[in-house]
């Protein structure tokens, strides 16, 4: 274990290190701790309890506003938890919160979890939140695929929660993100065999047909297959303008399913005014992780916010606009995706806020006098579309900014019922931001 006093040598790297988003916070932990083992994370609970400190926890700081880096306390940092032990019988795995790229590392063992989209995700901080993530629309959120956890109290003890012992632990760790109220050192996870074959496809048109666009994608979109993601995007082309690129990666069992599930695409009415088209193609995980990651470059400075809705396209159709009309440079855009709600039955968790559509602003930057700017257009591209929404999501959460509903509220007063009594002297930082609940 590693324990660094703020002014001591390494402690600004640390901090830095802690945020993936290149505008680091200027906020400033008393210590930050980075722990090695699941002994470690016992030992830095029960320091901070003698020290009266609260804590934040960091598992691989993909977290866009850094809602772990607070001023004052520690940080406790779990990125070096990165071990993952497959068992290939059971189809099971038991994964360390700072383990990289799940889907990536089980696709080399014939194996598939619905990991997140974005190269370089951890797991600890993603499946707290829920997990959007691979072919969620057939397998669900990944935290339904949790099965049970390892997991250090406000006390200090280390416990085993599954739906059978600690189960109320096991339920606020299933939706809970940055307001769970203890430290997850181990997800035992359920696994999948790999897709039998990975496709895509791509259209692209002028941000003029974007009426046309969106009113095809919202019809379309309660017909289309489980397995297809159905993504529009808005965002800038290489003339500088607005455009509309649609994509729809698909992950079935042969090619022969694919080009069925993505026949949609292909007789698509608007397919001939595109300005560009890309037949079903093969591809693997590693290239769709390639694609994704073109719009998120490591390093950069990062503005988001988001929301689900039901509404229509129509009613959609001004926000877009607005948000078209004031995008800050590539690869800055929208992501408008079609989740279609819950497509089967959910196990107990916290996790309750979804919708038929999941739309969300990304401002990409690099020169910090612009952040105040670029910050400020996610946030009030979304609140002028507030009431439209039915709430926001988790992982791409700017609560502190903008408060918004994340949890159906009998959800959230349970959970505030469980942290008054697992974590009464509030140990845990929780959501930097949050409307009460009803």
């Amino acid at each position: 274990m590693v324990a660094l006093e703020r002014g001591e040598e390494g402690y600004e790297q640390a901090r830095r290190d802690a945020v993936w988003n290149g505008r680091t916070p200027e906020r400033y932990p008393d210590l930050i701790v980075l722990a090695e083992s699941a002994e470690d994370v016992v030992a830095a609970v029960r320091l901070a309890g003698e020290r009266g400190m609260r804590i934040g926890i960091r598992s691989g700081g993909h977290s866009w506003s850094g809602s772990h880096l607070r001023d004052g306390g520690m940080l406790l940092d779990l990125s070096r938890l990165d071990d993952i032990e497959i068992d290939r019988e059971s189809m099971t795995a038991v994964v360390g919160p700072g383990f990289h790229s799940i889907s990536g590392a089980l696709e080399r063992e014939g194996l598939f979890f619905p990991g997140g989209h974005c190269p370089g995700v951890a797991v600890g901080g993603y499946l707290l939140q829920g997990g959007f993530g691979w072919n969620g629309r057939v397998l669900g959120p990944a935290c339904m695929s949790v099965r049970a956890i390892d997991v250090v109290t406000a006390d200090g003890e280390l416990l085993h929660a599954s739906e059978d012992e600690n189960a109320d632990l096991l339920w606020a760790a299933r939706g809970a993100g940055p307001g769970f109220f203890g430290v997850v050192v181990g997800f035992h996870l359920e696994l999948y065999p790999a897709p039998g074959h990975i496709a895509n496809t791509v259209m692209r048109f002028p941000f003029a047909m974007a009426e046309e666009v969106f009113a095809w994608a919202h019809e379309v979109a309660p017909t289309v297959a489980r397995e297809v993601e159905l993504n529009v995007l808005v965002h800038r082309g290489e003339s500088g303008d607005p455009e509309i690129t649609v994509i729809a990666p698909t992950m079935a069992d042969s090619a022969e399913q694919a080009e069925s599930a993505l026949a949609f695409m292909v007789d698509c009415p608007l397919r001939d005014r595109a300005v560009e088209t890309v037949p079903i193609v093969p591809m693997t995980l590693s290239e769709l992780y390639d694609a994704v990651g073109q719009f998120y470059p490591e390093g950069a400075r990062y503005g988001v916010d988001n929301m689900w809705t039901h509404a229509s396209a129509a009613e959609l159709m001004p926000g877009i606009e607005a948000i078209a009309a004031t995008l800050p440079p590539a690869p800055s855009g929208m992501l408008w995706l079609n989740w279609g709600g819950a497509s089967q039955s959910r196990p107990p968790m916290a996790f309750s806020l979804e919708d038929d559509t999941y739309i969300a602003c990304y401002g990409v930057w690099d020169d910090a006098a612009d952040d105040e700017r670029n910050v400020a257009w996610a946030e009030e591209r979304m609140r002028a579309m507030e009431h439209l929404a039915s709430g926001a999501q988790l992982a791409d959460e700017n609560l502190g900014r903008r408060p918004a509903r994340f949890m159906a509220d009998a959800n959230l007063q349970r959970l505030d019922e469980l942290r008054e009594r697992y974590d009464p002297d509030g140990r845990f930082h929780a959501w930097m931001g949050r409307l009460p609940h009803g």
